[in-house]
């Protein structure tokens, strides 16, 4: 059965509430409490079987994704069969997130503690302007959301929000 066809099959939302109800409407309005109680039990399953069936869909869905990737774009075991770059680019690759998470901490740290005028390793520091500041912030979550994940943004929002208070007030 195609993907497709899963995800169709498996999309039933209220299923179960929409059975008992038509179930009730043809069965015999004297039902024992045992009748009844085995009816919401078939039907419990069967939206077990339905929801199964959904998360089977997604698994299967994404691993499609991930192999349709790798052949489009290769993996990383692709890139060492290349003799000096293949190492190379692996190299890059791995550094990529340490290089760019220091060089935000020092462009945060020059920001946050560098007084007007100063000078700090030879480069010469004003006060930062508007439009500096909302660049910076805007770098930080770039770097925080793409290379850190969801998880380091909201670890950091509720400071960005008192850091914005607290200028607001000044």
């Amino acid at each position: 059965m195609s993907i497709f066809k899963k995800l169709l099959n498996g999309v039933t939302g209220g299923f179960v509430s929409t059975a008992v109800d038509t179930f009730k409407d043809y069965f015999p309005p004297d039902m024992s409490p045992g009748q009844k109680a085995d009816l919401a039990l078939k039907t419990k399953q069967l939206e077990a079987n339905i929801q199964q069936q959904m998360d089977d869909a997604a698994i299967t869905a994404e691993e499609v994704l991930t192999s349709r990737i790798a052949q489009l774009e290769g993996t990383a075991s692709d890139l060492k069969g290349i003799p000096f770059i293949g190492p190379l680019i692996l190299l890059l690759r791995g550094m990529q997130r340490p290089v760019w998470g220091y060089f935000v901490m020092y462009i945060d740290f020059v920001w946050f503690t560098t007084p007007s005028n100063k000078v700090v390793n030879g480069v010469a520091f004003q006060n930062f302007t508007e439009q500096q500041q909302t660049a910076l912030i805007v770098i930080n979550l770039l770097v925080l959301t793409f290379l850190f994940g969801e998880r380091a943004v909201k670890n950091v929002m509720p400071f960005l929000t008192k850091m914005f208070e607290a200028k607001a007030k000044i």
